[in-house]
């Protein structure tokens, strides 16, 4: 399942992925991974939340980046959600070809590894392609 929160820069995306992320340490049975462009938002997870920093890693296209997402759920089973902060940046998405692709194939690895993905998307709703609007739960 892929959740996403859409909107300009600067509406409070990351501000409801946080909230959203912390509220569900509390129910989740497995662990919870947060993907972001930088540490900034460290102190505002939740102990139990792996904050991983992306742009640590080099990831320079959505291929490579699906590719590293893959390798993360490789190797931890308990693995339950998954919060992609800056989710254009840190995929390397730059077009709506590139986000329909990236859209479809998380589609694939969620219903596979029984991972929900809680995207974070600077852009409005009316801007993201059609298979992107079906998923939106907050648009900012």
């Amino acid at each position: 399942m892929i959740e996403i929160i859409s909107g300009e820069k600067g509406k409070g995306k990351t501000k409801e992925l946080l909230a959203k992320v912390n509220g569900s340490v509390a129910t989740a049975s497995g662990n919870i991974v947060y993907l972001d462009k930088s540490q900034k938002h460290m102190y505002e997870l939740n102990n139990k939340v792996r904050l991983i920093n992306v742009m640590d890693y080099p990831v320079e296209n959505c291929d490579e980046f699906l590719g590293f997402l893959s390798g993360i759920i490789s190797q931890d089973h308990d693995l339950e959600e998954m919060y992609l902060d800056s989710f254009l940046t840190i995929a390397a998405i730059h077009n709506d070809a590139d986000m329909t692709h990236a859209i479809e194939k998380l589609d694939v690895i969620s219903e596979k590894y029984n991972v929900k993905f809680i995207l974070s998307v600077s852009k409005n709703e009316a801007e993201l392609p059609e298979c992107a609007k079906a998923k939106i739960v907050i648009s900012l």
